[in-house]
């Protein structure tokens, strides 16, 4: 196979950028001292994830006591999920939209197992949640509400402005699992009033193995794991400072400049989305305006995505079939399917996703490639079709 050469692949993981990489490096090598320990070293450790600390709450208009490091995104909503109902000390109700991302989904169905009970709100063609379809849901042992910010898969920003207004006032704890949002889109933890809200470094251009959850403060949690007081003990284990000071990096950097970025990459998303609707036989999948800037997700009548990709990545092309957690599997998304999609289109559906270093020549080059791979491939089907 051919060298990757144009890279479409951001929503599954982005690069280190430079900046966030020297900040740890100090960190990998000459300063490793443990942050728990009292002596010079482990101060500069402790220094270093304090300052992680407040540039992470800066971009998410939290307060620094209010952030917890994890090993990523999907120990973040393990532990909203699961640390927020085990306190309560009783079994609830769940709302949660059925088009979450499996670090969700899977918690949810575990919790039923152990007598909890969770309702899946549906969602419309374009894979928003309906506020009314929520308010409609809630009981009277409703105790937690769980919809993402914007779908991994196809981009689409969820009403959680409206949700969040909902879920406070009814006295509801609201979690959102923002990690395709987080250094995308703006996020203020108070202005959607989130309870809890989790993230990733590697989405947007931070190390891998390393991200957070925003809790509010007076909320309670309860640890998954014992054995020590860091992170105030909702997450104990020695930090990764390294990681850790490679996001507070990140993020100050994802945030920095928002709007410029965001009107960047929403103009290469619609040139991109404008060429592929050119073609016959292309769907686009998501919200055609309420999605996130780089996100392109469409499906091709009568192909499969991964013949698709796999010819793709022949001419150095990166991208996906959908989420990277759940590649590999011959199951349709559960995103599409909720969409109201059926298993041929769905199956047909493929990703790309832009960021730091796309370009609009990229674009053009990669349409020109798609147009005869495409073609190949449905005379392939036609023919498989007509043999038959």
């Amino acid at each position: 196979m051919g060298e990757t050469r144009i890279y479409l692949d951001h929503a599954a993981t982005t690069f280190l950028r430079k900046e966030a990489f020297e900040e740890m490096l100090p960190f990998l090598k000459e300063q490793y001292g443990n942050p728990s320990s009292m002596y010079t070293l482990a101060r500069e450790a402790r220094q270093a994830v304090n300052t992680a600390r407040e540039r992470t709450a800066s971009a998410l208009g939290a307060e620094e006591e209010e952030i917890y490091f994890t090993s990523g995104g999907t120990e973040a909503n393990n532990i909203s999920i699961q640390g927020f109902m085990k306190s309560l000390g009783r079994k609830g109700h769940i709302i949660a939209s059925a088009v979450e991302h499996h670090a969700v989904m899977d918690v949810c169905e575990e919790l039923t197992r152990e007598g909890h009970r969770v309702t899946y709100l549906p969602v419309d063609k374009y894979g928003r949640v309906n506020p009314e379809d929520l308010k409609q849901s809630i009981a009277e042992d409703t105790a937690l509400i769980a919809v993402m910010t914007a779908n991994n898969e196809v981009g689409t920003i969820q009403p959680v402005k409206e949700i969040g207004a909902i879920a406070r006032e009814k006295g509801i704890v609201f979690h959102t699992d923002a990690v395709q949002a987080v250094g995308h889109i703006p996020m203020d933890v108070k202005e959607i009033n989130a309870d809890l809200l989790s993230f990733s470094a590697h989405k947007f251009n931070g190390p891998k193995g390393v991200g957070g959850l925003y809790v509010r403060r007076g909320l309670k949690i309860m640890p998954l794991f014992k054995g020590g007081a860091q992170e105030k003990k909702i997450r104990p284990g020695t930090e990764n400072v390294p990681g850790i000071v490679g996001m507070g990096k990140a993020i100050e950097l994802a945030t920095g400049d928002l709007p410029g970025k965001m009107d960047k990459f929403s103009e290469l998303r619609d040139f991109f989305i404008e060429g592929l609707l050119a073609m016959e036989g292309v769907i686009l999948n998501g919200h055609p305006t309420q999605r996130l800037p780089g996100n392109i997700n469409v499906s091709f009548t009568d192909i499969e995505g991964e013949s698709i990709l796999l010819s793709l990545d022949l001419e150095g092309i990166a991208a996906s079939s959908g989420s990277a957690c759940s590649s590999g599997t011959l199951d349709p998304s559960h995103v599409l399917m909720a969409m109201g999609l059926d298993h041929q289109t769905a199956h047909g559906s493929v990703r790309f996703s832009l960021g730091e270093g796309n370009n609009r020549e990229e674009i053009e080059y990669v349409l020109e490639k798609l147009k005869p791979i495409v073609a190949r491939l449905r005379e392939m089907s036609a023919v498989k079709n007509r043999s038959r």
